[in-house]
């Protein structure tokens, strides 16, 4: 996605409500692949790197009237992921830390969605799921944001943005190579628009 492009998306949304449709609650949403992108940080040797990793495969559930009954199911292909040092590359799918050659990709989940202020997915709202990474599953949290195109209707859900902000501790997945290099904490910051299926 371009800055002009995100920009454009970004200024004037208007977050989603819990607001009735006059369409069954549970629909299915695919990627906007042009528009979406995963992307996660690390700190090595004490400066902030950053890199991006396809998505695989994807099953969005959004109930529309019941926006906690939601679900979303990701699977990401670690065997692609990217970054700007081609030498943290090579390390980073090695077999200290991703080890692509036997986990090829990273599963997450949704097991709870939670609403922030007014009802709302944003504003403080939560979801949380189970995170599979080199065959160990823990749970993890995010931030999210879910926002439709200003100016459209209430009613209207067919385009929807998503971001989703948290972080894990690679340690917990046993992607422990390179400690006195690279710090525990990976930050993941998820971007996607997404289009009701029909």
């Amino acid at each position: 996605m371009t800055q002009l492009t995100r920009r454009t998306l970004l200024a004037g949304l208007a977050t989603l409500p819990l607001t009735p449709a006059a369409h069954a609650a549970i629909a299915p949403y695919k990627l906007v692949l042009q528009n979406t992108s995963v992307g996660f940080t690390f700190d090595l040797s004490g400066l902030t790197q950053s890199g991006t990793m396809p998505i695989q495969t994807t099953d969005i559930q959004i109930d529309v009237r019941d926006l906690t009954k939601s679900r979303v199911a990701v699977t990401l292909n670690a065997a692609e992921a990217r970054t700007k040092l081609p030498f943290a590359r090579s390390a980073m799918l090695g077999v200290g830390v991703l080890d692509v050659e036997n986990y090829p990709t990273i599963h997450f989940a949704s097991t709870k969605v939670e609403l922030g202020e007014g009802g709302r997915l944003s504003r403080g709202a939560k979801i949380t799921g189970d995170l599979t990474l080199r065959d160990v599953t823990r749970p993890i949290a995010f931030q999210a944001d879910l926002f439709r195109p200003p100016g459209s209707a209430p009613e209207n859900l067919d385009m929807l943005s998503i971001r989703l902000t948290g972080g894990l501790n690679r340690h917990d997945f046993g992607a422990s190579g390179y400690a006195d290099l690279v710090q525990d904490t990976v930050g993941l910051d998820i971007r996607a628009e997404i289009k009701r299926v029909t």
